[in-house]
């Protein structure tokens, strides 16, 4: 038994170094041109968006392009399409990127319903502007044209090329969302089918868990506490700079994880923990003005082989199976016995060569439905930080 688990461990060692050496490109990328974790998940989405929007403007060239007409003033022949469509895709794709940018961190639950619908309706026109002109643009630089840019914009059967465009802005919205949902960067990964078939990876998970959630419940009634507990979770968004993975949310808990090389690096999943109780103390005076509270995790964490694969028929969900999902999960329990709010595993621990955090050892314990005793220690922050904090 002890050898199948070690060959396993040494099996899903090397298969992440092989992800590892898949993504080692990009991360150099990264780094060299100095982004930091937030500006890569700005530039994935920008990239998504000018690469689907190029895709799109393609796709068009080659229907109007292969054996039709143009029925404006204005004739286009393939080459000079495909030409327009290369330029004009990217422009568009930055347009729509910055839009969805601004609409998730800046827009998104922090305004009603009936605000959003207004500034997608203003958002849409402003867009049909930008589009006109910067096709206008380019056709002059490249063509020249007589025509003035109204007469562009009205030429004849332009309405239906607005109502494709505005069509792809919303398919992709749509692409993104569904992105959001299943985990970013999954989507792709799920389309390509890489999680059909089972397979192990080392992986670490961290199940964070709100306290005196009953209490808060009863106190706020089920409508407020869920508006609190959905405030926590967007200010949970910060954990995206330490290169957290939101796996699931659950009630009021949610589950993080990350790669094991990832996880450890730079000790982002104790800085993910540290900063997000930070984020909670910057924001003490909103929560307590708005639920008379502040809310408080407390946070277990275990490392070890998980197997993740796609599961469901009629709705697909990317599922990580494993004991060591299970033992994060029985090691965050411990924290109201143990009196901490943040606990890990001895496995995990000895893997942190690092002196910027204190380590307590609590000893080895019975979790539930685990055989032998296992040995946690608890996390704090030393002095020095705390007081730069």
């Amino acid at each position: 038994m002890i050898f199948n688990y070690e060959a396993n461990l040494e099996s899903a060692r090397l298969g992440h170094l092989f992800k590892k050496e898949e993504d080692l490109f990009e991360k150099d990328n990264f780094e060299f041109m100095g982004l930091s974790q937030t500006n890569k998940r700005r530039w994935r989405i920008l990239r998504f968006y000018m690469i689907g929007w190029t895709m799109a403007c393609i796709f068009l060239s080659i229907v109007r392009g292969l054996g039709t007409q143009e029925l404006g003033q204005l004739q286009f022949n393939f080459p000079d399409n495909i030409l327009i469509s290369v330029i004009l895709g990217p422009i568009l794709g930055l347009i729509s990127g910055t839009a969805q940018i601004l609409v998730e961190e800046r827009i998104y639950k922090f305004m009603s319903i009936q605000r959003l619908l207004i500034i997608r309706f203003l958002y849409t026109i402003l867009f049909l502007v930008l589009m006109v002109s910067s096709a206008y643009g380019i056709y002059q630089l490249l063509f020249g044209t007589s025509l003035g840019i109204l007469d562009f914009a009205f030429d004849r059967g332009s309405g239906a090329i607005y109502f494709y465009m505005l069509s792809v802005d919303l398919f992709l919205a749509v692409l993104r969302q569904v992105n959001l949902m299943l985990g970013e960067g999954n989507l792709a990964k799920l389309l390509l089918g890489r999680f059909y078939t089972p397979r192990e990876e080392l992986r670490i998970f961290m199940f964070l868990d709100l306290q005196d959630s009953t209490v808060l419940a009863e106190k706020l009634g089920h409508v407020t506490y869920s508006k609190l507990v959905q405030d926590c979770f967007n200010d949970l968004g910060i954990a995206i700079s330490n290169d957290a993975e939101i796996y699931q949310y659950v009630g009021d808990e949610a589950v993080l994880t990350w790669p094991m090389d990832e996880g450890i690096e730079n000790q982002n999943l104790l800085n993910t923990f540290y900063n997000f109780k930070q984020r909670l103390e910057e924001k003490r005076a909103y929560y307590e003005q708005k639920y008379g509270c502040l809310p408080f995790f407390k946070a277990g964490v275990h490392s070890g082989i998980v197997t993740v694969t796609e599961v469901g028929k009629y709705k697909k969900e990317i599922a990580y199976h494993g004991d060591t999902i299970n033992t994060a999960a029985r090691i965050q329990g411990k924290c109201n016995e143990l009196n901490s709010e943040l606990l890990l595993s001895e496995t995990l621990k000895n893997e942190l060569l690092s002196t910027r955090f204190h380590f307590t050892e609590m000893g080895a314990v019975i979790l539930k439905g685990k055989k032998g005793k296992v040995t946690i220690h608890a996390v704090s922050e030393n002095d020095l930080q705390k007081a730069t904090a």
